[in-house]
């Protein structure tokens, strides 16, 4: 049968295509990836009660363990089924997506893609031109043991080349527990996280201490976004030193440094400015 890709957009159950709710309604089986990015709507339970209730369709949680280890559930539905796979955002904003749909095809399976508005040129609301964006980064949560630096290079790379970098942070949902790895036990997991823009930049900052090399320091120009796509956004531009003491609010959070600002571009993020 059918594997339809179906993109959310950024805010809530309403932001749907028009084409987007004719697959969902026309399915036999409706997923909710719910691990990669979240509608304004809070908890994923209240979630999907709210998209069940807009939608008119009964909808089955894909988390994480589900869409990574447990894909080919989803692609054997879709032999026999029509299927449709709702996305936040768009249906390619995470490299997962893209695993499933290879999958599908590769099992004979057709795949329709119904795309949507996703960070990736949501983010274009600040001011920044979209095509003047060089590489796009994710911050994952630092721990005492672990610390990734490894975006700190392509930061410095798109800098020097004068282009601006998204940065994506980091969301954690149903991550087992230190104890339950230790352990072995199953369906123990912490409570889900969202960094905020506040901790980005805490942790940019601490790898610009020990790395020394000037990708970028606490007066450089960024731009702040909360909720993007929602009624409730906020943007804020300013130096990550103003941005680090600006109170941003509940997730999700998303953050631009910026390369050489164009005098146009400089004149949008006046009205954002702190």
């Amino acid at each position: 049968m059918v594997l339809s890709m179906v993109g959310l957009g950024l805010g809530d159950e309403r932001d749907i295509t028009i084409r987007g709710m004719d697959a969902v309604r026309g399915a036999d089986r409706v997923y909710l990836e719910a691990y990669t990015s979240l509608l304004d709507l809070g908890p994923v339970e209240s979630t999907i009660s709210r998209l069940e209730d807009f939608y008119g369709r009964e909808i089955i949680l894909a988390d994480r363990e589900m869409v990574e280890q447990a894909a080919e559930e989803i692609v054997e539905a879709a032999r026999s089924e029509k299927v449709a796979f709702l996305v936040v955002g768009d249906p390619f904003g995470a490299t997962t997506h893209s695993d499933l749909v290879v999958r599908a095809r590769r099992s004979g399976v057709e795949v329709e893609v119904i795309h949507n508005a996703s960070v990736m040129n949501a983010i274009g609301v600040c001011g920044l031109q979209l095509y003047r964006f060089g590489e796009t980064i994710s911050i994952p949560f630092f721990t005492e043991t672990w610390k990734p630096d490894s975006f700190y290079d392509k930061i410095k790379a798109n800098r020097t080349l004068g282009l601006h970098t998204l940065c994506l942070l980091d969301i954690r949902v149903k991550e087992p527990s230190v104890e339950a790895l230790c352990r072995g036990l199953k369906n123990t997991y912490e409570p889900p996280r969202y960094m905020s823009i506040n901790t980005a930049v805490e942790q940019l900052l601490e790898v610009e201490e020990q790395r020394k090399e000037k990708a970028y320091s606490d007066e450089t120009l960024a731009v702040g976004l909360a909720r993007l796509g929602t009624k409730s956004q906020k943007i804020v531009a300013g130096t990550l030193k103003q941005l680090e003491a600006t109170e941003f609010g509940t997730p999700l959070h998303c953050l631009v440094i910026t390369g050489n600002v164009h005098v146009m571009e400089n004149e949008m993020l006046s009205f954002f400015a702190t």
